[in-house]
Formats: C-alpha cells, sequence, structure tokens
C-alpha cells in the first residue's frame, strides 16, 4: 500500500513539474551542444564521441545521479588529460582507460568515499581548473587557426604570436578562420552583455556557432569543418559508426602501468570536478542536497558505459547544471529529458554537422579556457593566506609546465605540507613582569605532540612560586597531550608556591568545550 502511494506521489509530482523541466532540457539540450562536439574535438576524437558522453549523461546519470539537478557530460576539465591519453596510448585504448575509471569511481561510492574527493584543498582544485583553462586556451587558439595543437602546453602558449604572424604573413584560409573564430567569441561576449532578456534563455555559445554556420555558408568559405577532422568523412551521416567496443588485444593491456595510472587519473580528477561541481549546484537551489556517494556511483556507471561505447569520458558540468537551474529545472527529468535531445539530433540531424566550422568550436573552446585560468578565486582563497594563493600559482605554473597529472600531485603535496607545518608550528610569546612575580605565555600556531617539548621547555624557564598566564587568542588547535601537560605542570608549581592562570573562557570558545570535561584542578578562572 505504501509503495503503491508512493508511486502515486511521484507521478503527480512529475506532472506537476514536467512542464519546467521539459522546457529547462531544451536550454541544457542548446547549451550542452556545441559543448559537446567542441570537448570532442579539443581531446582529438571524433565530435560525435562528444555527443555518445552526453547522451549517456542524460539518459543513464540523469537518472539515477545522487544530485538531481545536475548535468552530466563531457568535460573540458578533462580535455587535456583525455588529449595527451589518446597521443600516448590511440583511441583504441582510450575506452579501456575510461571503463576502468568508470569501474574506480563505482567501487568509491559504493565503499562510501564520496566525501573523501570533496577533502582536496580548495587551491589545488582552482589551481587544476585554472591550469586546464590555460591548457585549453593556448591549445583551441591554433585549432581556431585552422591548424593542430604544437605539443605540450608551454610550445602551445608560445607557439600562438608566431602562429598569428604566419597566418596573416601567408594569407592563407587560416585568416577566414581566424576571423570566424574572433567573431564567435565576440558574439558570445556581445549576447551576454545585450541580449534581450526573453532571449536570454538561448545560450550564447550556440548562438554564437550558428551566426558562424550562416556565415561562413553565405561567404562559402574555404576552411575547415566538422567532417574534414574525421578519418572518413562519410561518417558525419552515421553516428553509430564511432562506437568503439573494447578488443580483446586493447583488454589485455588493461592492467599495463601506464593504462592503470592514467585510469586512476581520470576517476581522481572526474570525481573531483563532479563533486565541487555538485556542492556548487546545490548552492544555486532549494531542492534536495546532494547524495555524494550516491553521485558517484551514477558517475561510475555512465563512464563504464562510456568505455564500453568508446567514448569520452564524464564528468558533472557546471556550465549546462547552472544552465538546468536557471532555466527551472525542478527534478532529473530535465537532465534525462536533455539526454533524449541530443539522441534525437545524433541520430536524425547528423548531416547539420558539415555545415559547422571548426574555428567556431574551438573559439568556443577558447573563451571557455579564458574562463577557466581567469584568476577569481584568488580573492577567496586569500582570505585563508598567502600560501593558499601560493599553492593555486604554483599548480596551474606545474600543470601547464609538465602536465596535468604532475601538477595536481605536485599540488596535493604541498597541502599536505601546509597541513603538516600548521599542525606542527608553534610560537610561545613570553613576557615577564619580574617584580609582580608574574609570566605571561602567549601561545600562536598549533600546540601538538609535536611540539610538546617546547611548550616543556618553555615552562620549564618559569622561576619558582611565579603566576603563570597562558592565553589561547591566537592558537588554532590544542591536543590532550599538551593540556595534559599544563595539568600536571600545574601541580608541581603549586608546591612551589605558584599559580597557573587559564583563560577559560576564551578556550570554551575556541574549542566549544564544556567546564565540567575537563579537571577541575586544571582552570582557573582569571579575574
Amino acid at each position: 500500500m505504501n509503495d503503491a502511494v508512493k508511486e502515486a506521489g511521484w507521478f503527480q509530482g512529475m506532472r506537476a513539474t514536467i512542464g519546467k523541466d521539459a522546457l529547462a532540457s531544451v536550454v541544457v539540450f542548446l547549451v550542452a551542444l556545441p559543448l559537446c562536439m567542441g570537448v570532442a574535438i579539443a581531446s582529438g576524437v571524433s565530435p560525435m564521441a562528444g555527443l555518445v558522453t552526453g547522451i549517456v549523461g542524460g539518459l543513464v546519470v540523469g537518472l539515477i545521479a545522487g544530485s538531481p539537478l545536475q548535468v552530466s557530460g563531457p568535460a573540458a576539465g578533462l580535455t587535456v588529460l583525455v588529449w595527451q591519453l589518446v597521443q600516448h596510448h590511440g583511441i583504441a585504448m582510450l575506452g579501456v582507460i575510461v571503463l576502468l575509471a568508470g569501474l574506480l569511481q563505482l567501487a568509491a561510492g559504493l565503499f562510501k568515499l564520496g566525501q573523501w574527493f570533496r577533502a582536496v584543498s580548495p587551491a589545488v582544485i582552482h589551481g587544476m581548473l585554472a591550469g586546464i583553462g590555460v591548457l585549453i586556451l593556448a591549445s583551441q587558439f591554433h585549432v581556431m587557426l585552422d591548424k593542430k595543437p604544437i605539443g605540450s602546453g608551454i610550445d602551445n602558449f608560445g607557439g600562438i604570436v608566431p602562429a598569428l604572424m604566419d597566418t596573416f604573413s601567408s594569407g592563407s584560409t587560416s585568416v577566414q578562420a581566424f576571423y570566424i573564430g574572433l567573431l564567435t567569441i565576440a558574439l558570445i561576449v556581445l549576447w551576454s552583455l545585450y541580449a534581450p532578456k526573453r532571449l536570454k534563455v538561448l545560450p550564447g555559445p550556440l548562438v554564437a556557432v550558428v551566426v558562424a554556420v550562416i556565415i561562413a555558408a553565405v561567404m562559402e568559405l574555404k576552411i575547415k569543418y566538422i567532417p574534414d577532422l574525421l578519418a572518413n568523412p562519410e561518417d558525419i551521416n552515421n553516428f553509430w559508426a564511432v562506437i568503439q567496443y573494447p578488443t580483446l588485444e586493447s583488454l589485455y593491456h588493461a592492467f599495463d602501468k601506464d593504462i592503470l595510472i592514467a585510469a586512476v587519473s581520470v576517476a581522481f580528477i572526474a570525481s573531483a570536478e563532479t563533486l565541487l561541481s555538485a556542492s556548487a549546484v546545490d548552492q544555486l537551489h532549494q531542492g534536495p542536497r546532494t547524495k555524494y556517494d550516491k553521485e558517484l556511483v551514477a558517475q561510475g556507471v555512465g563512464n563504464s558505459i562510456c568505455g564500453v561505447l568508446g567514448a569520452l569520458p564524464m564528468t558533472g558540468v557546471i556550465v549546462r547544471s547552472t544552465a538546468n537551474v536557471e532555466a527551472g529545472g525542478k527534478t532529473r527529468a530535465s537532465a534525462f529529458l536533455h539526454g533524449v535531445w541530443l539522441l534525437m539530433f545524433a541520430a536524425v540531424l547528423p548531416f547539420t554537422l558539415s555545415y559547422i566550422p571548426v574555428a567556431s568550436l574551438a573559439a568556443v573552446l577558447v573563451f571557455t579556457g579564458y574562463k577557466l585560468a581567469y584568476p577569481k578565486a584568488v580573492p577567496d582563497l586569500l582570505k585563508f593566506g598567502k600560501s593558499e594563493v601560493a599553492i593555486y600559482f604554483i599548480t596551474i605554473v606545474m600543470i601547464v609546465a609538465s602536465n596535468l597529472l604532475e601538477g595536481v600531485l605536485i599540488g596535493l603535496a604541498l597541502s599536505i605540507l601546509k597541513l603538516l607545518q600548521a599542525f606542527s608550528h608553534l610560537e610561545i610569546k613570553w613576557d615577564e613582569d619580574i617584580v609582580r612575580n608574574r609570566v605571561q605565555l602567549h601561545l600562536k600556531g598549533a600546540a601538538t605532540l609535536i611540539r610538546l617539548p617546547k611548550l616543556a621547555a618553555a615552562l620549564e624557564e618559569v622561576r619558582p612560586g611565579a603566576e603563570v598566564h597562558v592565553h589561547f587568542e591566537h592558537l588554532d588547535y590544542i591536543d590532550h597531550a599538551c593540556l595534559d601537560l599544563l595539568s600536571n605542570w600545574e601541580r608541581q608549581h603549586e608546591v612551589t608556591g605558584g599559580m597557573l592562570v587559564i583563560e577559560w573562557e576564551e578556550l570554551s570558545t575556541k574549542y566549544h568545550q564544556r567546564r565540567a570535561g575537563v579537571r577541575k584542578s586544571f582552570v582557573r578562572v582569571s579575574t
């Protein structure tokens, strides 16, 4: 009976929100369409592979996600890593890597590890996204000129000016591609600033790409179009041609060291980006909160399917998710329906892709990279100290100078070192009034077992019979070992006629402890 009531309630709720969800799904579809293809191109694979991932993200993950309003699909945050994997291992092994990454995510979710992925330092996460933004901007700028990326992040970045000079000096069709790219970026910016409120529902990137398609067709520009990126241009009309199932040979290499490292890298970065996005989406609406382990399981299922199909890996994507919330999405039906529209487009209208200039999609990614790279996170990080800002910029530099995985690992190592330093740093300021026989001890940092000898040495310097005041206003943490040291030292000091005075109210406020929970002989309230 209860199940029947729940089903009836769910059906009534769906009927009440299906109109808003359907409208939101169309908006998300329009946002996702150019991004799915652009991310695929930036990743070095067929644009159709990006659509496959978007479809799986809607039809599968959309139904079982732990974050009902989050939309999943191919993300700019993984383009650099996927491009490197394709260059080193080939497209055939990409599906195996994505499959293994999905299984790792699935296991992590089942073992309730979702919250641990959120424990990564915000400085590292923002640094990772900004570093990825720099790499995307640098590589896709060359694609926007109808050229190929040079190679590493530094090479691509340093090659921008020479590529521009070569473009204008040669007078080739890449000049036309450059102008189409500039037009696309300009339209995205102008649309976001000046579009009529009624038309704001249409995403700027889609409007820009459509205008670029029209201009390129009317002017009959001899620039690169999407079919030019395919080994067999006829595959543009066959959505299923992009699917590559893992072979026995590729599965045989699944447990090679390099493949396992690649799978762990994809799983870690995809999970961190997904759960960071889910946390941000929770702040945009008043509906159900994210169940992080369930979301991780859903992403694992989705990436496992994408791996079997030989498509791109997916994450929860903040751009599409924000569009979903702002367009009025109320339930997971909007994410599911956006997958339906992507499937219908890929199955029925793939021929339209032949008219899309590659430079226009690359320009969308250049603008996306700029937004990721812009250091908007610095003011917030600065509130937590200059060291967080330093970790942020070091992570960016190392990602650009080496590669994504090494940059993130260095950022994580610096965060751990900062944590160890914070929990091992203790300053003791000593003020002594000989006339009144009073000593003021000001503690700053963390009084832990590691620094207990330093605190003990300071107490040993106190003259017998002195009145000792211990101040905690600048102390971040004190553990039981140091509290016990003070308690034992107090008893010994009282024998000499001395006194230990601790600001109890200050300590209670800082650590939310109850006075009854601490030995009464340990604390005397200063008057």
